[in-house]
């Protein structure tokens, strides 16, 4: 299974790895944000000047994915053919790993059959191979880690060690410093894994307690550098703002128009530059809830669209959005049937007994919500493709009912 998985992968980087040596706007897509921040630490400008010229420290994107990307810059050199073919073997060798957690889960949640055939579906799974191949960002990563932090979680309760749900806590503060989106269900799925403590009378509290505690003593160092640098606390990364202006600018034709980002160059750049970033991201936040004061309803057809967007990648069959955007309507009859199979899956799950079936629907349910009220990338899915994967395995799979007794 790896074999396979890793060799498709890197077939499809000799095809794919062109892209990020694109030219255009100084070499943006290697990277965008975290390649220039990333080549500003390699020329000893510190943690900085994530677009086009120096602006001064930032904090819009978590550290570590960053420090690896100009780890290969000071070996590879800054933009060049060897770093990017050196980060996407990375991302291959990565991606390709997420078949074990994948295959993990399955064998313990739904049998041995369902988790090989979950762990096969992902080596073989056409999205994680074509992001894993060509596209220059902390989404594989944060795919691996998620996935991995699941399976933990899901061990968590045959443990009454307090190093072993510390090291929960701990993973899943270096997750948050990759990406934080992982945080959304952090707080659930160790709600989760403590109530199961509880149920057998283990010390729940403390246990639960411990992994908290980690999960804070390894974010400290970099919200300790924020608010030094910035003079206020910010919860690892402070573009939530400008996140939300680009959802809520009043330009619907697309879940995230051109010419509403900083990177786009014309009026959002000239006022990065002119403001700096803590006073654009003010200014931003301030357009964006006065949008969504004004246009209440309006917001809440937004928020149920971005939705949609994201379970079936569906936004519009227009003329312009299919210019922008011509591989929807593919994306769209995948993504959907992906997802009523993995929404199948869960429903069998839940009338089978399974206990695994609630940090499943946990994944679900608030995993996606901030993308609802600020708005969806096709890749924002991308670290929860591997449960719609496992629940899809087990929707086409004949299996007995297990109980959780039977499932450890």
């Amino acid at each position: 299974m790896l074999v396979v998985a890793l060799a498709l992968r890197l077939l499809a980087t000799a095809f794919l790895y062109r892209d990020a040596l694109n030219p255009s706007q100084d070499y943006w897509r290697f990277g965008g944000e975290v390649g220039r921040i990333a080549r500003s630490i390699v020329q000893g400008h510190g943690f900085s000047n994530p677009y086009f010229s120096a602006t001064g420290p930032t904090a819009l994107e978590p550290p570590l994915y960053i420090y690896l990307l100009a780890g290969i810059f000071k070996i590879f050199g800054v933009y060049t053919k060897s770093a990017a073919l050196a980060i996407l073997f990375l991302n291959c060798l990565v991606s390709t790993l997420t078949c074990i957690p994948v295959f993990l889960i399955g064998r313990k949640c739904f049998g041995e059959v369902a988790g090989l055939r979950a762990g096969w579906a992902w080596a073989l799974f056409p999205l994680s191979i074509y992001f894993a191949a060509g596209f220059i960002w902390p989404t594989v990563f944060t795919t691996f880690l998620l996935t991995l932090l699941f399976w933990v979680a899901l061990n968590l309760e045959n443990s009454a060690s307090l190093a072993s749900w510390g090291g929960f806590g701990l993973l899943y503060g270096i997750s948050a410093l990759t990406d934080p989106i992982v945080i959304s269900v952090f707080p659930f799925l160790l709600a989760w894994a403590a109530f199961r403590s509880y149920k057998r009378g283990r010390r729940w509290l403390l246990l639960a307690a411990s992994a908290g505690l980690a999960f804070l003593a390894v974010l400290s160092p970099w919200l300790g550098r924020n608010y030094l640098v910035f003079h206020k606390l910010i919860p690892v990364r402070d573009n939530f703002a400008m996140e939300l202006f680009i959802g809520n600018s009043g330009v619907t034709w697309h879940w995230a128009a051109p010419g509403v980002h900083p990177s786009a160059g014309g009026e959002e750049w000239k006022q990065y530059t002119q403001l700096g970033e803590s006073a654009y991201l003010a200014r931003k936040q301030e357009q964006a809830l006065d949008f969504i004061r004004d246009h209440k309803e309006g917001f809440a057809l937004l928020s149920l669209r971005r939705a949609l967007y994201f379970w079936t990648n569906f936004w519009s069959f227009s003329r312009r959005y299919l210019a922008e955007e011509p591989f929807d309507p593919l994306n769209v009859v995948f993504s959907t049937a992906l997802s009523v199979l993995a929404l199948i899956g869960l429903r069998k799950a839940f009338r089978q007994g399974v206990y695994a079936a609630v940090p499943f629907a946990i994944i679900f349910l608030f995993f996606p919500l901030v993308y609802y009220v600020t708005h969806p990338e096709d890749y924002y899915r991308r670290p929860v493709d591997p449960f719609f994967v496992l629940l899809g395995a087990y929707a086409l799979t004949r299996t007995p009912r297990y109980s959780s007794e039977e499932l450890k």
